[in-house]
């Protein structure tokens, strides 16, 4: 392949007529609404998983909460994880359209297995779940990104990716409401049903309206036969691996959930590492390109310090509201898995404001810079810790009394705007640096942040309980401030790598 074969698709593609609904390509409703599903499936497993595991009733499986907090950052490690070779696959293999056909029906089947209630079934179900979002995922976002450069919208991503942002939050608002109430409520594996069968029409939809998507999402780098048959052969021989390390893990007696707790950490390293390195030297890639990946790495490493922070909501910040939070409202006390739905209840209200700043600002040349946005959304999630360690103060001396609702409130409040700083911006970003050939690879590393974070989390998170509330918050508070000052500093260095990409 040339280096002009991988420019981006802006400058080989025919501009459609027209844009859709509400300014937005054609095309992309269906895509959103596919999203909406995935993200109802996210959250709602994100909001019950770590209660489940140490509930004893209605069918929970009674473990101790550090187990359950290290599976809960196993889980949301694997299936970020699993978005770089979902990512790979979708642009070298299926191409992103049938990739995300095969993510939403694997996704819907894991749900389904997860509905019987064995421990097999679930594990079954929690790995089928954790694949089918790696598939779906990147290459989702690859589809939309290539819808708005053929419609000539490239300069509108960050605030066309922050509204669809907004739109896929409706799906996570509801999972709690909805599987929580179910779950804590009724039966914890009924509740993790109820994605599945909303997957399963939303791929329907998806696939009833394909037409506007008929030249969208085809492979940008498709494999040789040679090619094909030598990496799958690798991939077959370093999962045989794995599954045999942890064979004789097990039949030794030895095992813990410890051992994968430290193993994932390594593993959300060196794949980035690895797969940045085999970027960087492939020969596809065009020489004026590579700088913008450098640059790419440092928002890499700001993404990953920020999960890492933002996403103890769903462990740590939910036991806190389980024990340490009053829940009465008005004499009835709310299930703990309703807070997970406070965040994207935020991101609707407040995502299209956003959206609107960055469009009015860009209009006016004002627009924060990428690096501007970044640093911002470290400060604020680390102000968020901040507002725990005082929250976890009053706790610890209150004895018995739980803390208001107001404190986990405000956390949110700060972490969503921190969130609208960097998701969605992150996901134009990914766009707008890669190459047309891979595009759906480096979302796949945009998700691999995540899965990075998450797995770190899996150490960092065991350091709570020996610290206690105020301590452990606090540090966290201190690092995130502290980087996001560093990474401003940086912004003119990056600039220069980005060439002319803000």
């Amino acid at each position: 392949m040339t280096q002009t074969a991988v420019h981006r698709s802006t400058e080989r593609s025919p501009r459609p007529p027209g844009p859709g609904l509400a300014g937005h390509p054609q095309g992309v409703l269906p895509l959103v609404f596919a999203e909406v599903w995935e993200r109802f499936s996210w959250n709602g497993m994100r909001g019950i998983l770590v209660l489940f595991l140490v509930s004893s009733v209605h069918g929970g499986l009674g473990m101790a909460p550090a187990t359950a907090v290290a599976i809960y950052g196993i889980y949301n490690s694997a299936a970020y994880m699993l978005a770089v070779p979902g990512g790979w696959l979708g642009g070298r293999v299926l191409g992103p359209r049938r990739a995300v056909l095969l993510g939403g029906v694997v996704l819907a089947l894991g749900h389904f297995s997860m509905a019987v209630p064995t421990v097999t079934t679930f594990c079954c179900g929690l790995l089928l779940v954790a694949v089918g979002t790696g598939l779906l995922k990147p290459n989702i976002a690859a589809m939309i990104g290539e819808l708005y450069e053929r419609h000539g919208m490239a300069e509108r991503k960050d605030a066309g990716f922050t509204a669809l942002y907004v739109g896929v939050n409706i799906g996570s608002f509801a999972a709690p409401l909805v599987v929580g109430t179910v779950a804590e409520k009724i039966n914890w594996h009924l509740g993790f049903a109820i994605a599945g069968v909303g997957m399963l029409v939303s791929l329907l939809a998806l696939f009833l309206n394909r037409r506007p998507l008929s030249d969208i999402g085809r492979a940008s780098a498709p494999m040789d036969p040679s090619q094909r048959s030598t990496t799958f052969r690798r991939a077959c021989l370093w999962i045989a691996g794995g599954v045999a390390l942890l064979a004789v893990d097990i039949a030794s007696g030895a095992f813990s959930i410890d051992h994968v707790v430290n193993v994932m950490p390594i593993l959300g390293v060196a794949i980035p590492v690895l797969y940045f390195a085999s970027i960087l030297r492939n020969g596809a890639l065009a020489h004026e390109d590579r700088p913008r990946i450098k640059a790419y790495i440092w928002f890499f490493g700001v993404a990953v310090l920020f999960w890492m922070i933002y996403d103890q909501s769903g462990s740590l910040l939910s036991l806190f509201a389980d024990g340490k939070t009053d829940r009465s409202l008005g004499g009835w006390q709310f299930p703990a898995s309703w807070f997970q739905s406070v965040n994207p209840a935020l991101v609707i209200l407040l995502g299209p404001a956003l959206a609107a700043l960055w469009v009015g600002t860009a209009r006016s040349s004002k627009e924060p810079s990428t690096v501007t946005k970044f640093s911002f959304a470290l400060l604020l999630v680390g102000t968020s810790f901040g507002v725990m360690a005082v929250a976890g103060w009053f706790a610890e001396g209150n004895g018995a009394a739980k803390v208001s609702v107001l404190w986990l409130l405000a956390v949110y409040l700060l972490q969503t705007i921190g969130e609208l700083c960097l998701v969605p911006v992150g996901l134009a970003l990914s766009t707008k640096l890669a190459p047309a050939a891979f595009v759906s690879q480096l979302l796949g590393l945009w998700y691999m942040a995540g899965a990075t974070g998450h797995a770190i989390n899996g150490w960092v998170t065991q350091l709570n309980k020996p610290m206690g509330d105020t301590a452990y918050y606090g540090l966290w508070a201190i690092i995130a401030v502290i980087a996001a000052g560093c990474f401003l500093l940086c912004s003119r260095r990056l600039g220069v790598l980005m060439r002319g990409v803000r």
